[in-house]
């Protein structure tokens, strides 16, 4: 092999493997930016064939309803608490801010923050479902899944706590 080849060789090869640092690196700051959509009852039970369920201090997305009677807020601050439920589970959410002008009980809602430990999730934005037409399909499929209960019998499984 001459010089000019063994150049070139040696040119494609550092792009190849500059080009597999930069899509590595990219990838892994990608990967501390993925919320995971997780219903109630998925963050329950568990998600998928293997129920992997997901762990406290993970950032997810988890989609419901707003149970009835379960808005608390505390008057010192913009501090709310409520309970998210769907077919099969309930999970409590802390949120500080300013909720969405759609907000309400019985409504639909994504919140996305940190799962803490005892099933809480500490909200960093809450979404309230709007009336347009479109919703995501991953969303849409829960929603139709799971939500076929009423409200009262969450109230009633769980002793009237709300």
């Amino acid at each position: 092999m001459n010089n000019r080849r063994k150049n070139r060789l040696y040119v494609v090869l550092a792009i190849m493997l500059a080009l597999g640092l930069a899509t590595a690196l990219v990838m892994y700051a990608l990967r501390a930016n993925i919320d995971l959509f997780y219903t109630p009852s998925e963050i329950l039970n568990g998600k998928g064939a293997e129920q992997e369920k997901p762990q406290p201090g993970q950032r997810l997305r988890v989609g419901g309803m707003v149970m009835p009677g379960s808005v608390k807020r505390d008057p010192q601050s913009l501090r709310v608490s409520f309970q998210l439920y769907d077919n099969s589970g309930v999970v409590n959410v802390s949120y500080e801010g300013i909720l969405p002008d759609l907000f309400r009980e019985g409504q639909g809602v994504v919140a996305q923050g940190v799962l803490e430990t005892g099933n809480l999730i500490h909200a960093q934005e809450v979404l309230a479902k709007h009336d347009e037409k479109y919703t995501p399909p991953e969303v849409s499929d829960a929603m139709k899944k799971n939500h076929t209960r009423p409200a009262e019998a969450y109230q009633n499984a769980q002793g009237g706590r709300s």
